[in-house]
């Protein structure tokens, strides 16, 4: 599953780099179907990233590859909300 996952997102991957962001796999739990990945670049600020990892990669991801159910941003998933990523 890793493989189709990985082969996807190299589809995908230009019209992302083509506004200055990116994407990169870093886990295919082929138990659960959640496939993890990290926005960065430009996608890391902007307002439209939620919508491209949703509306786009896990879209397609669940289309093309069997087995998909979810896509998760690694970068969103480690803040919680109304913290700030620096602790004082």
């Amino acid at each position: 599953m890793r493989e189709q996952v990985e082969k996807v997102i190299e589809v995908i991957r230009p019209a992302i780099q083509a506004d200055n962001g990116d994407v990169l796999l870093h886990d295919v739990n082929e138990e659960t179907g959640l496939v993890t990945v990290e926005l960065i670049g430009a996608c890391v600020s902007c307002p439209a990233s939620t919508v491209t990892l949703k509306a786009g990669l896990e879209r397609i991801l669940i289309d093309r590859v069997p087995g998909v159910t979810e896509v998760i941003d690694a970068g969103a998933a480690n803040h919680v909300i109304g913290e700030t990523p620096v602790s004082l």
